[in-house]
């Protein structure tokens, strides 16, 4: 999704959007534009999530691979090398006293879980409850009505 900023303006009195993203009565241009930067600042906080959640599997990897090495240096003859290794670093926090499963645990608890809460908070106080009203009406904008491909939803018929 590009930048809210750099979209154009929401105009209330566009083409019809699908029923399921009709703006409620109500609503201001002003509100969907603030809800839809909210919702792109959660799609962002979501990519970062899926991220950690990357950084995770992958260092856990990695640590089963560096097992694997350990493995293979002692039966290379490399003795200590391997033993220093396994001791000091196979199984060693990524981040004083956590592993990454815990770094993941801690954001989805917290930062990640009140972000959509709040999200969701300020789309039912202001849109009763209703997502991307911005993308919605933008599609309404830029859509050739009538044309195969620019339905409003799936169920219209071109």
């Amino acid at each position: 999704m590009q930048s809210i900023e750099s979209e154009a303006h929401v105009d209330s009195e566009s083409a019809p959007v699908d029923a399921a993203h009709r703006r409620p009565e109500g609503v201001t241009d002003a509100d969907v534009k603030a809800l839809g930067l909210l919702s792109e600042a959660l799609e962002t906080v979501e990519q970062a999530r899926g991220n950690l959640y990357a950084f995770h599997q992958l260092s856990g990897r990695g640590d089963l691979q560096l097992q694997d090495a350990v493995k293979s240096l002692r039966e290379a003859g490399h003795a200590a090398l391997a033993d220093r290794i396994e001791t000091q670093l196979v199984g060693h926090n990524v981040i004083h006293g956590r592993w990454t499963f815990q770094i993941v645990e801690e954001y989805d608890d917290g930062y990640w879980s009140l972000f959509r809460e709040l999200e969701r908070e300020a789309r039912e106080q202001i849109a009763d409850g209703q997502r991307h009203l911005l993308e919605a009406e933008m599609k309404s904008d830029e859509r050739t009505q009538g044309l195969p491909g620019h339905e409003a939803s799936p169920a219209e018929d071109a």
